[in-house]
């Protein structure tokens, strides 16, 4: 690729953002609305629901599944691209990057900063970007292999089904808060009095909402709606944890070194999302689910463009890479999935080839 133009390769991907962010307006505002009136519904009907198990266990069932959509909506589709600024244009106080707090154990603040600004600004870097692997994973061969590797399959499960306590500790793991050296030189941008405070606080009303309050307030229930916000939290871990795996740790996504981004231009970033980024193939009902995070390509390249434009935008982005002849990553689900267990696997073992 040394004789790739990567400034023309910038004006043609920037040329796509404009045109569509130009389209942006009442129908992305009613767009993101009407998931958010739909969300609302989900989850009140669904905490209703679990209150009916004593009449019939099957509808404390589709109680939970009405409990999790509602949960994977507020995390995927809603919260985490109101909190990348796709609706700041709208002036709405509810619907904006900086005031958005979502039904999670990670406190918004903590992951604007380590996700807005360090994964999409360092996407794949090792030792700039912590959201490769999590400080827990080995995923490449940039990182020495550990002992602990060997059974690095069931931390990928743990972590998945408590990814939302992954994701809140995650930046107080990075900084060293409660456990390990402190690294030299690191510029704390926030005290660690601070991030300790916002990570129990948050986690605190997490907990007393759905394990205390709920429960206790359903009286003779008590356990129906406990057990069932836990089996919806899980879900909503599982899923959540599912689809982001796969739009960054698929088989053939490339790592990058510090060394490698120095004086990097905006073609040059780009083409870095643009191999460190995978696709998911789907339907509407699909996307929707995953925040339209199965765009993962088009989300790395604009990720403040509205979600429900990168289906309209990836067709475009997909010939623009096919005349740059860069790769494309994209696939069904199960292709996708089994490429991160495969890379799971592969990276478990020493000397991984």
């Amino acid at each position: 690729m040394t004789q790739m133009n990567y400034d023309q390769f910038a004006q043609e991907l920037d040329s796509i953002k404009q045109n569509t962010m130009a389209k942006v307006g009442k129908k992305d505002a009613d767009y993101i609305r009407r998931v958010i009136r739909w969300q609302r519904y989900c989850g009140w009907t669904g905490r209703l629901m679990l209150l009916t198990g004593l009449i019939h266990p099957a509808l404390w069932v589709v109680g939970i599944l009405l409990l999790a959509t509602s949960k994977i909506l507020d995390n995927m589709e809603i919260g985490h691209n109101v909190m990348h600024g796709q609706y700041d244009w709208m002036n709405d106080k509810h619907i904006n990057s900086q005031s958005y707090e979502w039904d999670i154990a990670c406190d918004g603040k903590s992951w604007n900063r380590v996700h807005n600004f360090e994964h999409h600004t360092y996407t794949n870097v090792i030792g700039k970007d912590r959201d490769f692997g999590y400080g827990l994973l080995r995923l490449s061969n940039d990182f020495k292999w550990k002992v602990k590797n060997l059974w690095q399959f069931i931390t990928y499960i743990n972590l998945s089904l408590l990814f939302q306590w992954g994701i809140a500790y995650h930046e107080l793991a990075a900084e060293r808060v409660f456990f390990g050296k402190k690294k030299a030189g690191r510029d704390q941008r926030v005290p660690h009095s601070e991030l300790k405070h916002r990570f129990f606080s948050k986690a605190t009303r997490q907990i007393i909402k759905d394990y205390v309050f709920f429960p206790l307030i359903a009286g003779p229930l008590f356990l129906w709606v406990l057990v069932g916000n836990l089996i919806a939290n899980l879900l909503r871990n599982l899923w959540t944890s599912t689809i982001i795996f796969c739009g960054h740790f698929t088989e053939h996504v490339h790592t990058f070194t510090e060394a490698s981004i120095e004086n990097e231009t905006r073609g040059q970033w780009y083409y870095r999302q643009a191999l460190g980024s995978s696709n998911i193939q789907g339907g509407k009902a699909f996307h929707l689910m995953t925040g339209h995070l199965s765009f993962q390509i088009e989300h790395h390249l604009f990720p403040d463009l509205p979600s429900s434009r990168y289906q309209d935008v990836a067709p475009q982005v997909q010939e623009v890479f096919k005349k740059y002849q860069l790769p494309y990553n994209t696939g069904s689900f199960s292709t996708q999935y089994s490429g991160v267990l495969k890379r799971i696997f592969k990276y478990s073992l020493p000397n991984a080839v």
